[in-house]
Protein backbone atom coordinates (compact mmCIF):
# COMPACT_ATOMS: atom_id res chain seq x y z
CA UNK A 1 0.00 0.00 0.00
CA UNK A 2 1.06 3.53 -0.65
CA UNK A 3 2.07 5.83 2.24
CA UNK A 4 -1.01 8.01 1.60
CA UNK A 5 -3.39 5.07 1.85
CA UNK A 6 -1.62 3.87 5.04
CA UNK A 7 -2.01 7.31 6.57
CA UNK A 8 -5.71 7.43 5.72
CA UNK A 9 -6.30 3.95 7.22
CA UNK A 10 -4.54 4.87 10.44
CA UNK A 11 -6.48 8.11 10.61
CA UNK A 12 -9.79 6.34 10.16
CA UNK A 13 -8.99 3.58 12.72
CA UNK A 14 -7.62 5.95 15.34
CA UNK A 15 -10.83 7.89 16.06
CA UNK A 16 -14.36 8.31 14.79
CA UNK A 17 -14.72 10.65 11.76
CA UNK A 18 -16.92 13.65 12.00
CA UNK A 19 -18.60 15.52 9.13
CA UNK A 20 -15.80 18.09 8.87
CA UNK A 21 -13.17 15.43 8.28
CA UNK A 22 -15.30 13.68 5.63
CA UNK A 23 -15.90 16.95 3.88
CA UNK A 24 -12.20 17.76 3.97
CA UNK A 25 -11.32 14.37 2.45
CA UNK A 26 -14.05 14.51 -0.14
CA UNK A 27 -15.82 11.35 1.20
CA UNK A 28 -19.60 11.23 1.52
CA UNK A 29 -20.71 8.88 4.27
CA UNK A 30 -23.80 8.05 6.27
CA UNK A 31 -23.45 9.41 9.84
CA UNK A 32 -25.43 6.43 11.19
CA UNK A 33 -22.71 3.97 10.17
CA UNK A 34 -20.27 2.77 12.78
CA UNK A 35 -16.51 2.81 12.56
CA UNK A 36 -16.23 -0.68 11.16
CA UNK A 37 -18.71 -0.07 8.43
CA UNK A 38 -16.81 3.06 7.51
CA UNK A 39 -13.55 1.10 7.31
CA UNK A 40 -15.16 -1.44 5.01
CA UNK A 41 -16.41 1.33 2.83
CA UNK A 42 -12.95 2.76 2.46
CA UNK A 43 -11.33 -0.60 1.95
CA UNK A 44 -13.74 -1.60 -0.78
CA UNK A 45 -13.81 1.67 -2.73
CA UNK A 46 -11.16 3.42 -4.73
CA UNK A 47 -10.50 6.81 -3.28
CA UNK A 48 -9.76 9.79 -5.50
CA UNK A 49 -6.29 10.67 -4.31
CA UNK A 50 -5.85 14.44 -4.90
CA UNK A 51 -3.10 16.55 -3.35
CA UNK A 52 -5.62 19.40 -3.11
CA UNK A 53 -8.01 17.36 -1.02
CA UNK A 54 -5.46 15.89 1.40
CA UNK A 55 -3.89 17.91 4.18
CA UNK A 56 -2.80 17.75 7.77
CA UNK A 57 -4.17 20.52 9.99
CA UNK A 58 -1.57 22.65 11.66
CA UNK A 59 -3.32 24.29 14.64
CA UNK A 60 -0.57 26.86 14.93
CA UNK A 61 -1.55 28.28 11.55
CA UNK A 62 -5.21 28.86 12.32
CA UNK A 63 -6.58 32.10 10.86
CA UNK A 64 -8.65 34.34 13.05
CA UNK A 65 -12.14 35.15 11.82
CA UNK A 66 -12.70 32.11 9.60
CA UNK A 67 -15.64 29.82 10.22
CA UNK A 68 -15.06 26.12 10.86
CA UNK A 69 -18.58 25.28 9.71
CA UNK A 70 -18.81 22.80 6.83
CA UNK A 71 -21.41 25.03 5.17
CA UNK A 72 -18.92 27.92 4.74
CA UNK A 73 -17.32 26.51 1.62
CA UNK A 74 -20.60 25.40 0.13
CA UNK A 75 -22.15 28.88 0.36
CA UNK A 76 -19.26 30.78 -1.18
CA UNK A 77 -19.47 32.71 -4.49
CA UNK A 78 -19.81 30.46 -7.59
CA UNK A 79 -16.62 32.05 -8.93
CA UNK A 80 -14.76 30.80 -5.84
CA UNK A 81 -16.33 27.34 -5.96
CA UNK A 82 -15.88 27.04 -9.72
CA UNK A 83 -12.76 26.00 -11.50
CA UNK A 84 -10.56 28.26 -13.61
CA UNK A 85 -12.19 26.75 -16.69
CA UNK A 86 -15.61 27.88 -15.46
CA UNK A 87 -14.35 31.41 -14.90
CA UNK A 88 -12.89 31.54 -18.39
CA UNK A 89 -16.11 30.12 -19.83
CA UNK A 90 -18.27 32.77 -18.14
CA UNK A 91 -15.89 35.50 -19.26
CA UNK A 92 -15.99 34.22 -22.83
CA UNK A 93 -19.80 34.20 -22.84
CA UNK A 94 -19.97 37.81 -21.69
CA UNK A 95 -17.31 38.88 -24.20
CA UNK A 96 -19.16 37.14 -27.02
CA UNK A 97 -22.43 38.83 -26.04
CA UNK A 98 -20.73 42.25 -26.01
CA UNK A 99 -19.12 41.59 -29.37
CA UNK A 100 -22.47 40.56 -30.84
CA UNK A 101 -24.16 43.77 -29.70
CA UNK A 102 -21.12 45.76 -30.83
CA UNK A 103 -21.51 44.35 -34.35
CA UNK A 104 -25.20 45.21 -34.30
CA UNK A 105 -24.39 48.77 -33.26
CA UNK A 106 -21.86 49.10 -36.10
CA UNK A 107 -24.39 47.71 -38.59
CA UNK A 108 -27.14 50.14 -37.54
CA UNK A 109 -24.71 53.08 -37.40
CA UNK A 110 -23.65 52.38 -40.99
CA UNK A 111 -27.30 52.23 -42.04
CA UNK A 112 -28.11 55.50 -40.27
CA UNK A 113 -25.10 57.20 -41.86
CA UNK A 114 -26.11 56.00 -45.34
CA UNK A 115 -29.76 57.02 -44.92
CA UNK A 116 -28.77 60.46 -43.65
CA UNK A 117 -26.47 60.98 -46.62
CA UNK A 118 -29.22 60.03 -49.09
CA UNK A 119 -31.75 62.22 -47.27
CA UNK A 120 -29.38 65.19 -47.42
CA UNK A 121 -28.87 64.68 -51.16
CA UNK A 122 -32.63 64.58 -51.64
CA UNK A 123 -33.04 67.75 -49.55
CA UNK A 124 -30.49 69.55 -51.73
CA UNK A 125 -32.14 68.37 -54.96
CA UNK A 126 -35.62 69.37 -53.75
CA UNK A 127 -34.38 72.80 -52.70
CA UNK A 128 -32.60 73.38 -56.02
CA UNK A 129 -35.68 72.40 -58.02
CA UNK A 130 -37.89 74.67 -55.93
CA UNK A 131 -35.57 77.60 -56.57
CA UNK A 132 -35.40 76.77 -60.28
CA UNK A 133 -39.18 76.59 -60.57
CA UNK A 134 -39.66 79.79 -58.63
CA UNK A 135 -41.83 78.15 -55.98
CA UNK A 136 -40.45 80.19 -53.09
CA UNK A 137 -43.38 81.00 -50.82
CA UNK A 138 -44.21 84.63 -50.40
CA UNK A 139 -44.17 86.26 -47.02
CA UNK A 140 -47.97 86.34 -47.06
CA UNK A 141 -47.91 82.54 -46.80
CA UNK A 142 -45.52 82.70 -43.84
CA UNK A 143 -47.46 85.23 -41.82
CA UNK A 144 -45.52 88.35 -42.83
CA UNK A 145 -47.25 91.69 -42.57
CA UNK A 146 -44.59 93.50 -44.58
CA UNK A 147 -45.87 93.25 -48.14
CA UNK A 148 -47.05 95.33 -51.05
CA UNK A 149 -49.06 94.25 -54.05
CA UNK A 150 -49.14 90.56 -54.80
CA UNK A 151 -47.74 91.10 -58.30
CA UNK A 152 -44.75 93.27 -57.37
CA UNK A 153 -43.33 95.67 -59.92
CA UNK A 154 -42.24 95.08 -63.49
CA UNK A 155 -39.11 96.27 -65.27
CA UNK A 156 -40.71 99.45 -66.58
CA UNK A 157 -41.61 100.51 -63.08
CA UNK A 158 -38.05 99.89 -61.92
CA UNK A 159 -36.75 102.04 -64.78
CA UNK A 160 -39.10 104.84 -63.78
CA UNK A 161 -37.82 104.62 -60.21
CA UNK A 162 -34.21 104.89 -61.43
CA UNK A 163 -35.03 107.92 -63.61
CA UNK A 164 -36.56 109.65 -60.59
CA UNK A 165 -32.99 110.04 -59.30
CA UNK A 166 -32.41 112.45 -62.17
CA UNK A 167 -28.89 113.51 -61.26
CA UNK A 168 -27.50 110.02 -60.68
CA UNK A 169 -25.12 108.10 -62.94
CA UNK A 170 -27.70 105.29 -63.20
CA UNK A 171 -30.35 107.71 -64.50
CA UNK A 172 -27.89 109.08 -67.08
CA UNK A 173 -27.08 105.55 -68.28
CA UNK A 174 -30.74 104.58 -68.57
CA UNK A 175 -31.51 107.82 -70.39
CA UNK A 176 -28.65 107.32 -72.84
CA UNK A 177 -29.50 103.65 -73.44
CA UNK A 178 -33.03 104.67 -74.40
CA UNK A 179 -31.65 106.95 -77.07
CA UNK A 180 -30.30 105.78 -80.36
CA UNK A 181 -28.02 107.38 -82.87
CA UNK A 182 -24.46 107.58 -84.02
CA UNK A 183 -23.50 110.13 -81.43
CA UNK A 184 -24.39 107.83 -78.51
CA UNK A 185 -22.85 104.67 -79.96
CA UNK A 186 -19.56 106.43 -80.62
CA UNK A 187 -19.02 107.22 -76.93
CA UNK A 188 -16.25 104.74 -75.91
CA UNK A 189 -17.40 103.85 -72.42
CA UNK A 190 -21.06 103.39 -73.45
CA UNK A 191 -20.09 100.23 -75.36
CA UNK A 192 -18.51 98.86 -72.20
CA UNK A 193 -21.54 99.36 -69.97
CA UNK A 194 -23.49 96.18 -69.16
CA UNK A 195 -26.22 97.89 -67.19
CA UNK A 196 -27.53 98.98 -63.80
CA UNK A 197 -27.50 96.45 -60.94
CA UNK A 198 -31.25 96.82 -60.34
CA UNK A 199 -32.01 95.92 -63.96
CA UNK A 200 -29.61 93.00 -64.39
CA UNK A 201 -31.64 90.50 -62.35
CA UNK A 202 -35.26 89.56 -61.68
CA UNK A 203 -36.93 87.62 -58.89
CA UNK A 204 -40.09 85.53 -58.47
CA UNK A 205 -41.34 87.03 -55.22
CA UNK A 206 -41.99 90.65 -54.29
CA UNK A 207 -40.96 90.17 -50.66
CA UNK A 208 -37.72 88.57 -51.81
CA UNK A 209 -37.16 91.55 -54.11
CA UNK A 210 -37.67 93.96 -51.23
CA UNK A 211 -35.36 92.01 -48.88
CA UNK A 212 -32.54 91.67 -51.42
CA UNK A 213 -32.78 95.32 -52.45
CA UNK A 214 -32.82 96.46 -48.83
CA UNK A 215 -29.76 94.31 -48.10
CA UNK A 216 -27.77 95.83 -50.98
CA UNK A 217 -28.87 99.38 -50.33
CA UNK A 218 -29.72 102.20 -52.70
CA UNK A 219 -26.15 103.02 -53.74
CA UNK A 220 -25.44 99.45 -54.86
CA UNK A 221 -28.81 99.06 -56.59
CA UNK A 222 -27.94 102.16 -58.65
CA UNK A 223 -24.43 100.93 -59.37
CA UNK A 224 -23.20 100.97 -62.98
CA UNK A 225 -21.63 97.70 -64.19
CA UNK A 226 -18.76 97.77 -66.70
CA UNK A 227 -16.91 94.96 -68.43
CA UNK A 228 -13.34 96.28 -68.40
CA UNK A 229 -11.02 98.72 -66.64
CA UNK A 230 -10.67 100.77 -69.81
CA UNK A 231 -14.37 101.61 -69.71
CA UNK A 232 -14.12 102.70 -66.08
CA UNK A 233 -11.05 104.86 -66.79
CA UNK A 234 -12.91 106.73 -69.50
CA UNK A 235 -15.60 107.89 -67.08
CA UNK A 236 -13.55 110.67 -65.51
CA UNK A 237 -10.54 112.83 -66.29
CA UNK A 238 -8.62 115.07 -63.85
CA UNK A 239 -6.57 118.24 -64.00
CA UNK A 240 -3.13 118.68 -62.51
CA UNK A 241 -4.52 119.37 -59.04
CA UNK A 242 -6.57 116.17 -59.12
CA UNK A 243 -9.91 117.90 -59.58
CA UNK A 244 -12.53 116.29 -61.82
CA UNK A 245 -12.81 117.72 -65.31
CA UNK A 246 -16.59 118.06 -65.55
CA UNK A 247 -16.54 118.87 -69.23
CA UNK A 248 -15.53 115.34 -70.20
CA UNK A 249 -16.43 111.79 -69.43
CA UNK A 250 -19.62 110.96 -67.57
CA UNK A 251 -19.88 114.44 -66.11
CA UNK A 252 -19.72 116.10 -69.51
CA UNK A 253 -22.23 113.61 -70.95
CA UNK A 254 -24.69 114.20 -68.12
CA UNK A 255 -24.46 117.95 -68.48
CA UNK A 256 -25.12 117.65 -72.22
CA UNK A 257 -28.49 115.95 -71.62
CA UNK A 258 -29.51 118.16 -68.70
CA UNK A 259 -28.61 115.66 -65.93
CA UNK A 260 -25.39 116.95 -64.36
CA UNK A 261 -23.80 114.67 -61.78
CA UNK A 262 -23.63 116.18 -58.32
CA UNK A 263 -22.77 113.21 -56.13
CA UNK A 264 -20.62 110.11 -55.92
CA UNK A 265 -21.74 106.97 -57.78
CA UNK A 266 -20.78 103.32 -57.60
CA UNK A 267 -19.04 101.63 -60.51
CA UNK A 268 -18.44 97.86 -60.69
CA UNK A 269 -15.80 96.44 -63.03
CA UNK A 270 -16.33 92.74 -63.80
CA UNK A 271 -12.77 92.35 -64.97
CA UNK A 272 -11.52 93.13 -61.45
CA UNK A 273 -13.92 90.83 -59.60
CA UNK A 274 -12.79 87.45 -58.30
CA UNK A 275 -15.33 85.00 -59.77
CA UNK A 276 -16.86 81.90 -58.25
CA UNK A 277 -14.78 78.92 -59.38
CA UNK A 278 -16.81 76.03 -57.97
CA UNK A 279 -19.28 73.72 -59.67
CA UNK A 280 -22.69 74.56 -61.11
CA UNK A 281 -25.94 72.71 -60.54
CA UNK A 282 -26.23 70.07 -63.24
CA UNK A 283 -28.77 70.59 -66.03
CA UNK A 284 -29.81 74.01 -64.74
CA UNK A 285 -30.43 76.47 -67.59
CA UNK A 286 -29.88 79.35 -65.15
CA UNK A 287 -26.41 78.04 -64.24
CA UNK A 288 -27.01 78.27 -60.50
CA UNK A 289 -24.02 77.76 -58.25
CA UNK A 290 -23.61 74.43 -56.48
CA UNK A 291 -22.95 75.82 -53.00
CA UNK A 292 -22.95 73.53 -49.99
CA UNK A 293 -26.12 73.95 -47.94
CA UNK A 294 -25.84 74.90 -44.24
CA UNK A 295 -26.29 71.92 -41.89
CA UNK A 296 -26.24 71.23 -38.19
CA UNK A 297 -23.99 68.56 -36.67
CA UNK A 298 -26.81 66.05 -37.13
CA UNK A 299 -26.72 66.80 -40.88
CA UNK A 300 -30.13 68.52 -40.79
CA UNK A 301 -30.79 71.65 -42.85
CA UNK A 302 -32.06 74.52 -40.65
CA UNK A 303 -35.85 74.99 -40.74
CA UNK A 304 -37.03 77.79 -43.01
CA UNK A 305 -33.90 77.82 -45.19
CA UNK A 306 -34.94 78.67 -48.76
CA UNK A 307 -31.61 78.88 -50.55
CA UNK A 308 -28.79 81.26 -51.38
CA UNK A 309 -29.57 84.74 -52.65
CA UNK A 310 -27.10 84.43 -55.52
CA UNK A 311 -29.17 81.55 -56.90
CA UNK A 312 -32.55 83.24 -56.42
CA UNK A 313 -31.83 85.93 -59.01
CA UNK A 314 -33.08 85.20 -62.54
CA UNK A 315 -30.67 86.42 -65.19
CA UNK A 316 -31.30 87.02 -68.86
CA UNK A 317 -29.83 84.30 -71.02
CA UNK A 318 -27.52 86.77 -72.79
CA UNK A 319 -25.81 87.52 -69.48
CA UNK A 320 -25.41 83.93 -68.28
CA UNK A 321 -22.42 83.11 -70.49
CA UNK A 322 -19.24 84.82 -71.63
CA UNK A 323 -19.95 88.30 -70.37
CA UNK A 324 -16.29 88.75 -69.50
CA UNK A 325 -13.31 88.12 -71.75
CA UNK A 326 -12.49 85.05 -69.64
CA UNK A 327 -15.90 83.48 -70.26
CA UNK A 328 -17.70 84.13 -66.97
CA UNK A 329 -21.34 85.16 -66.65
CA UNK A 330 -23.04 87.62 -64.31
CA UNK A 331 -24.03 85.06 -61.66
CA UNK A 332 -20.51 83.91 -60.85
CA UNK A 333 -19.07 87.42 -61.08
CA UNK A 334 -21.41 90.33 -60.27
CA UNK A 335 -24.04 88.62 -58.12
CA UNK A 336 -21.58 86.31 -56.39
CA UNK A 337 -19.59 89.42 -55.42
CA UNK A 338 -22.72 91.21 -54.19
CA UNK A 339 -24.32 88.33 -52.29
CA UNK A 340 -21.58 85.73 -51.84
CA UNK A 341 -23.19 82.97 -49.69
CA UNK A 342 -26.01 85.14 -48.34
CA UNK A 343 -28.69 82.80 -46.97
CA UNK A 344 -32.45 83.35 -47.38
CA UNK A 345 -34.99 82.23 -44.74
CA UNK A 346 -38.77 82.36 -44.55
CA UNK A 347 -38.98 84.27 -41.30
CA UNK A 348 -36.78 86.26 -38.95
CA UNK A 349 -37.31 83.58 -36.27
CA UNK A 350 -35.96 80.89 -38.64
CA UNK A 351 -32.97 83.08 -39.44
CA UNK A 352 -32.11 83.74 -35.80
CA UNK A 353 -32.45 80.06 -34.93
CA UNK A 354 -29.88 79.23 -37.63
CA UNK A 355 -27.48 81.94 -36.45
CA UNK A 356 -24.59 79.49 -35.69
CA UNK A 357 -24.65 78.42 -39.36
CA UNK A 358 -24.59 81.93 -40.84
CA UNK A 359 -21.14 83.13 -41.86
CA UNK A 360 -21.75 85.45 -44.84
CA UNK A 361 -25.00 87.08 -43.79
CA UNK A 362 -28.68 86.22 -44.16
CA UNK A 363 -32.06 87.79 -44.89
CA UNK A 364 -35.64 86.73 -44.25
CA UNK A 365 -38.75 87.38 -46.31
CA UNK A 366 -40.28 89.35 -43.45
CA UNK A 367 -37.46 91.92 -43.41
CA UNK A 368 -34.73 90.48 -41.19
CA UNK A 369 -31.14 91.31 -42.20
CA UNK A 370 -27.84 89.97 -40.89
CA UNK A 371 -24.97 91.66 -42.69
CA UNK A 372 -22.27 89.34 -41.42
CA UNK A 373 -21.31 87.48 -38.28
CA UNK A 374 -22.07 89.80 -35.37
CA UNK A 375 -23.47 92.63 -37.54
CA UNK A 376 -27.24 93.00 -38.00
CA UNK A 377 -29.40 95.69 -39.56
CA UNK A 378 -32.41 96.60 -37.41
CA UNK A 379 -35.35 98.93 -37.88
CA UNK A 380 -36.96 99.53 -41.27
CA UNK A 381 -36.72 101.90 -44.22
CA UNK A 382 -38.47 102.57 -47.46
CA UNK A 383 -37.01 100.58 -50.33
CA UNK A 384 -36.96 102.98 -53.25
CA UNK A 385 -35.37 100.73 -55.88
CA UNK A 386 -36.28 97.05 -56.14
CA UNK A 387 -35.47 94.20 -58.49
CA UNK A 388 -38.29 93.71 -61.00
CA UNK A 389 -40.47 90.64 -60.96
CA UNK A 390 -40.01 87.91 -63.52
CA UNK A 391 -42.79 88.06 -66.11
CA UNK A 392 -44.23 84.60 -66.46
CA UNK A 393 -41.60 81.84 -66.37
CA UNK A 394 -39.11 82.74 -69.12
CA UNK A 395 -36.13 81.04 -67.50
CA UNK A 396 -37.52 77.71 -66.29
CA UNK A 397 -36.77 74.49 -68.19
CA UNK A 398 -38.88 73.69 -71.22
CA UNK A 399 -40.03 70.49 -69.54
CA UNK A 400 -41.54 72.46 -66.67
CA UNK A 401 -44.31 70.00 -65.82
CA UNK A 402 -41.93 67.06 -65.96
CA UNK A 403 -39.74 68.92 -63.49
CA UNK A 404 -42.70 69.41 -61.15
CA UNK A 405 -43.43 65.68 -61.31
CA UNK A 406 -39.79 65.00 -60.55
CA UNK A 407 -40.08 67.27 -57.52
CA UNK A 408 -43.06 65.29 -56.19
CA UNK A 409 -41.20 62.02 -56.74
CA UNK A 410 -38.21 63.29 -54.79
CA UNK A 411 -40.47 64.44 -51.97
CA UNK A 412 -42.13 61.00 -51.82
CA UNK A 413 -38.77 59.26 -51.88
CA UNK A 414 -37.50 61.52 -49.10
CA UNK A 415 -40.49 60.60 -46.92
CA UNK A 416 -39.67 56.91 -47.34
CA UNK A 417 -36.05 57.45 -46.38
CA UNK A 418 -37.10 59.46 -43.32
CA UNK A 419 -39.23 56.51 -42.18
CA UNK A 420 -36.32 54.10 -42.71
CA UNK A 421 -34.00 56.47 -40.86
CA UNK A 422 -36.29 56.67 -37.84
CA UNK A 423 -36.61 52.88 -37.74
CA UNK A 424 -32.84 52.35 -37.94
CA UNK A 425 -32.29 54.96 -35.23
CA UNK A 426 -34.67 53.08 -32.93
CA UNK A 427 -32.84 49.80 -33.57
CA UNK A 428 -29.52 51.52 -32.94
CA UNK A 429 -30.70 52.95 -29.61
CA UNK A 430 -31.97 49.50 -28.55
CA UNK A 431 -28.67 47.82 -29.46
CA UNK A 432 -26.71 50.46 -27.50
CA UNK A 433 -28.97 49.91 -24.47
CA UNK A 434 -28.37 46.12 -24.53
CA UNK A 435 -24.65 46.66 -24.99
CA UNK A 436 -24.50 48.86 -21.90
CA UNK A 437 -26.27 46.20 -19.83
CA UNK A 438 -23.81 43.50 -20.94
CA UNK A 439 -20.91 45.84 -20.31
CA UNK A 440 -22.04 46.44 -16.74
CA UNK A 441 -22.41 42.67 -16.18
CA UNK A 442 -18.91 42.12 -17.52
CA UNK A 443 -17.44 44.83 -15.28
CA UNK A 444 -19.11 43.30 -12.23
CA UNK A 445 -17.85 39.84 -13.19
CA UNK A 446 -14.29 41.16 -13.55
CA UNK A 447 -14.54 42.88 -10.17
CA UNK A 448 -15.63 39.65 -8.42
CA UNK A 449 -12.96 37.62 -10.20
CA UNK A 450 -10.27 40.14 -9.30
CA UNK A 451 -11.22 40.25 -5.60
CA UNK A 452 -11.24 36.46 -5.36
CA UNK A 453 -7.92 36.10 -7.16
CA UNK A 454 -6.21 38.61 -4.83
CA UNK A 455 -7.53 37.01 -1.59
CA UNK A 456 -5.56 34.16 0.21
CA UNK A 457 -7.14 30.77 -0.40
CA UNK A 458 -7.80 28.52 2.65
CA UNK A 459 -9.73 25.30 3.14
CA UNK A 460 -13.29 25.34 4.45
CA UNK A 461 -12.23 24.75 8.04
CA UNK A 462 -10.38 28.04 8.17
CA UNK A 463 -6.95 26.47 8.78
CA UNK A 464 -4.04 26.48 6.42
CA UNK A 465 -3.18 22.94 5.40
CA UNK A 466 0.19 21.50 4.71
CA UNK A 467 0.23 19.20 1.65
CA UNK A 468 1.48 15.67 2.27
CA UNK A 469 4.64 14.90 0.46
Amino acid sequence: RSPIFTFLSELLHSSPLNGDTLTLLGISGDPTMDGGQRRMSIDNEKLPISPKALGVHDPSLNQVGHSNSPTFAANRDPIQNGSAEAVICNSKKLEDAMQEFGLKIKHHEDNVKYLKAVKNELDDSILDIRVALGTTKSASETGSENKESSNGQNEEETIEQILSFDKSAAAICVQLQKRSGTQITQIPFMKDIIGIVALLGKVDDDNLSRSLSDYLGLETMLGVVFKTRDGVKALETYDREGRINKSSGFHGLGASIGRPLDDRYLVICLEDLRPYTGKFIADDPQRRLDIKKPRYLNEETPPGFLGFAVNMINIDTANLYCVTSTGYGLRETLFYRLFSRLQVYKTRADMLQALPLIADGAISLDGGIIKSSGISSLGEREVKIKFPMSSGRPNVPENYYETEIRLKELQWKRARFVDDLQREQTLLDHAKFNFEIKKQDFVKFLARSSSYASAPQFPAGGERSTPIS
